[in-house]
C-alpha cells in the first residue's frame, strides 16, 4: 500500500488499428495530450504509446476522482479520438482494464 495515495482509478486500453490509420491515431492522441496539458488538471496523468509494430496502442490514465476522470471523457478533442477510432474499424477493438496500483518509483501526483 502507497501511504497517503489519492488515486481513485486507473485505466489500460490496448488496441491495434490499421496500419493506413495509425498515424492519424497518433495525431488525434498528440491533440488530446495538447488539450490536456493546456487544462492543467493535477488529478490527471495519461500517457499513450506505440508498440514495435506502430499501430499497437497503450493507454494508461491515472485519475485522482471520478471528477477528474469526468474531464476527459467531455474533452472534445478525447471525443473526437474516441469517434475516429471506432470508425476506423481496428484490427482489434480497444480492451479496457481497470487496475490497482501496488508502487511507484515517483509521485503520480504532486499534490
Amino acid at each position: 500500500m502507497i501511504p497517503n495515495t489519492i488515486i481513485m482509478k486507473i485505466v489500460k486500453v490496448t488496441y491495434t488499428t490499421t496500419g493506413d490509420f495509425a498515424e492519424i491515431n497518433q495525431a488525434n492522441i498528440k491533440k488530446v495530450m495538447t488539450d490536456l496539458q493546456a487544462l492543467k488538471s493535477p488529478g490527471i496523468n495519461y500517457t499513450a504509446c506505440t508498440g514495435g509494430d506502430g499501430k499497437t496502442f497503450l493507454h494508461m490514465a491515472f485519475f485522482a476522482s471520478e471528477a477528474d476522470q469526468k474531464i476527459l471523457n467531455e474533452l472534445p478533442s478525447f471525443r473526437h479520438f474516441q469517434q475516429e477510432l471506432k470508425a476506423s474499424k481496428p484490427e482489434r477493438m480497444p480492451e479496457v482494464e481497470s487496475l490497482t496500483l501496488v508502487g511507484s518509483s515517483a509521485p503520480i501526483f504532486n499534490q
